[in-house]
């Protein structure tokens, strides 16, 4: 792991580095009872994740924008020996939630199994360093942790993306580790117990349920959270402004901050596509074969920052996002194509104050 003092010269830096102020400071005021094991309190946990004013004045940010109740559902979970799952569909901050669960309660939030077509049992049980398996034979020096059992060894919480995208034996070699808190090891006639502390955080896209459905034995081991797209129109100008500014400052982009009526037209269409209905509910739209994420809109927004600042003077405009927007939409050449035209000449042409807009898409 990156050491703190070498943040500045990282892409990405884990949250547990890039809020290493704000985990520090609620330590400081945290006094309430902690579950075994974890960094800090249920409460503090809270106010990490959804934000707010310290006794002390300082000003905790927030890093998830929704629903309270979901979250304290979520922490709640994570205290008991059930597992979390949180599901929803792309860009509702799975995977931003579950990444600052673990880095507030136990500090580490680089434990992670990333779940794909190809993922291995391995990943989720051990590996072989096979050098020292032909010389020594199979011994504890020659194997390979994964992610999952070094989480059990430290009581630590270990995360799992896209879990449903994970081939379906792979999948199940969670059940014995969720049921039993324990992972054997047969080779060696031995097993390692999960210490108190551990846990597991999984994440699975609701539009994926068909690839590789989780088994009714392992939906039984997680408790179930269900992450919404946000509510209104303004929550998600919020959220797509909050990300797209940390963003901004993390790629050290030479762009003023996004103008936020900019955001807001992004993300109208992004809502309007989505629901298939504009936002006055007075025309049915053609629905894209995308998702229309709340993650796509800030990819489009920061794309647009990138555009602004080495291509133009800095502000961001309307031909800065048409590219992107386009680009978010148009995912099927012929599908897609017949929806941007039809939302373009219907909606944004005739919407006042969009001409920019509109003139930016079509010379697109």
């Amino acid at each position: 792991m990156a050491n703190a003092t070498n943040t500045a010269t990282i892409l990405r830096a884990h949250a547990e580095q890039q809020f290493a102020e704000e985990l520090a400071e609620l330590a400081k005021v945290d006094s309430k009872r902690r579950p075994p094991n974890w960094q800090m309190s249920p409460w503090a946990v809270m106010t990490y994740i959804m934000g707010g004013k310290l006794d002390n004045g300082y000003e905790i940010t927030p890093k998830y924008i929704g629903r309270t109740r979901l979250v304290e559902v979520a922490i709640a979970t994570l205290a008991t020996d059930r597992a979390l799952l949180l599901l929803g569909v792309p860009g509702t901050a799975k995977t931003w939630l579950s990444e600052h669960l673990a880095a507030a309660i136990s500090g580490d939030s680089s434990m992670l199994v990333q779940g794909t077509a190809g993922t291995a049992e391995e990943s989720i049980r051990y590996g072989w360093n096979y050098a020292k398996l032909l010389s020594e034979g199979p011994s504890m020096g020659a194997l390979v942790s994964s992610p999952v059992m070094r989480a059990m060894s430290d009581g630590k919480i270990v995360r799992v993306e896209e879990l449903t995208r994970m081939p379906a034996d792979v999948q199940d070699s969670l059940i014995t580790i969720l049921s039993e808190k324990t992972l054997p090891i047969p080779e060696l006639n031995t097993q390692v117990q999960a210490v108190k502390g551990f846990n597991l955080i999984a994440t699975a896209n609701d539009r994926d349920r068909g690839v590789n459905d989780l088994s009714s034995a392992l939906k039984r081991r997680f408790n179930t959270v269900v992450l919404p797209v946000p509510d209104t129109l303004d929550e998600e100008v919020d959220i797509v402004r909050r990300r797209v500014e940390s963003l901004g400052k993390a790629l050290e982009l030479p762009a003023e901050a996004p103008a936020i009526e900019e955001v807001r037209r992004v993300v109208t269409i992004f809502r309007e596509l989505r629901s298939g209905i504009t936002a006055d509910g007075k025309t049915k739209l053609k629905m894209p074969s995308g998702t229309m994420s709340t993650a796509e809109a800030i990819s489009v927004i920061t794309n647009g920052l990138a555009l602004a600042a080495h291509f133009g003077d800095g502000n961001l405009l309307a031909s800065d996002v048409a590219a992107g927007i386009i680009g978010a939409i148009v995912k099927d050449p012929v599908q897609d194509k017949v929806v941007m035209k039809e939302y373009l000449e219907t909606v944004v042409k005739e919407r006042e104050g969009w001409k920019d807009l509109y003139r930016s898409c079509r010379e697109f």
